[in-house]
């Protein structure tokens, strides 16, 4: 299969696409993405205090949410969307009707590839998502669907036509998306190699997803794609974009579906304060030894046929064995059954979680 041209992937898919963008600040960043971004539709998650005023620049199509927004659609479920912390930008998954979400965060300019030319992103992510993935056997090129490129000898094929790619995660210049511990050792650090590459990430392999630069396709992966709880009165902040990552990769992995990492590039304008980011990741930190081999084990039944019904038994998973871990993870359980009843509620005519842990039915 073949990449679409440019010009009709940006054509035909502006109807199908939503732009979600967590802020707590003037969008003034968009000024550099109007070529690219005008056209598609905005919606905007204000994080922090409701009452002040987020300005947007003129020219674009966009809604804006704040919290009374979110009080007011979702009701006793407003709590399972986090609050001061990226992971808002749920909400925008949820109330989006479109085929294919991009999310990125306002830190983020245009970047340029090697020859100086400025990058699409959005129409690169589109291109990934368009193309089948292949999990199940590592083409040495990387993405095969690519222009000028091929599957490899010895590539079987009987899996040459791929599956159906559910996400895509893009990658960064300037500075780099580490932790805090990596950031105070290396406060210099800067990204400025430019790999021309996308790649499947295999089955069976997790990944750390970064939620500034991602897109998906959210009627294959969209219920799965729950940035948790984070942030204010939560133990724990800046792994919103881990924890969907992990569970979106077991449950593509489950589902015969594809993620693939690489291009396209942003360009990540400043570093947040690795002290403050150390507060909110220090107990991630301790507890990531425990998610990722969680991770690594989770088998789901086969009766799991929709992204819905893989979150409901992943949940009840993570409050067996995780909750012996920290109080949180029985909470997060909880959270993550609340965010399906939401996307039932707010998507009623999708594929339907059956029966809830809770003892409601949908």
């Amino acid at each position: 299969m073949s990449s679409p041209g440019s010009a009709a992937a940006t054509a035909i898919l502006k109807e199908e696409v939503d732009i979600v963008i967590p802020t707590i600040r003037n969008l003034d960043f968009l000024d550099m993405w109007r070529p690219f971004f005008e056209g598609y539709h905005l919606i905007i998650v204000q994080d922090g205090d409701p009452s002040k005023v987020i300005k947007v620049p003129e020219g674009f199509d966009y809604e804006l949410y704040n919290r009374n927004d979110i009080n007011r659609v979702l009701g006793p479920k407003a709590h399972c969307i986090s609050f001061k912390d990226s992971a808002c930008r749920c909400f925008g998954f949820l109330l989006s009707k479109k085929k294919y979400i991009f999310t990125i965060d306002d830190d983020c300019f245009v970047a340029k590839d090697p020859s100086g030319k400025e990058i699409n992103a959005l129409e690169q992510h589109l291109k990934n998502l368009l193309s089948p993935s292949t999990p199940f056997f590592f083409n040495t090129l990387y993405d095969p669907y690519r222009e000028g490129v091929d599957f490899v000898r010895g590539y079987p094929f009987s899996l040459r036509e791929g599956v159906p790619t559910a996400a895509s995660h893009g990658l960064w210049l300037n500075i780099p998306d580490y932790d805090a511990p990596t950031q105070l050792v290396k406060p210099l650090e800067r990204n400025n190699r430019y790999v021309d590459a996308v790649m499947t990430i295999p089955k069976g392999t997790l990944f750390p997803m970064c939620g500034m630069n991602l897109a998906f396709n959210r009627e294959l992966i969209g219920p799965a794609m729950y940035f948790g709880l984070m942030g204010d009165g939560q133990p724990i902040g800046r792994y919103d974009d881990m924890w969907a990552g992990w569970c979106v990769k077991v449950i593509s992995d489950h589902l015969g579906l594809g993620v693939k990492t690489g291009l396209p590039y942003i360009w990540h304008s400043k570093a947040s304060n690795p002290f403050v980011n150390l507060k909110k990741e220090y107990k991630g930190i301790y507890w990531q030894e425990e998610l990722i081999p969680f991770f690594q084990s989770v088998s789901l039944p086969k009766e799991c046929t929709t992204a819905q019904k893989c979150y409901i038994e992943l949940s009840k998973q993570v409050k067996a064995k995780l909750g012996k871990v920290d109080e949180y993870f029985n909470k997060l359980a909880d959270a993550m059954v609340t965010w399906i009843e939401a996307w039932d509620e707010l998507n009623p005519s999708g594929p339907k979680s059956e029966a809830l842990p809770n003892g409601s039915a949908k």
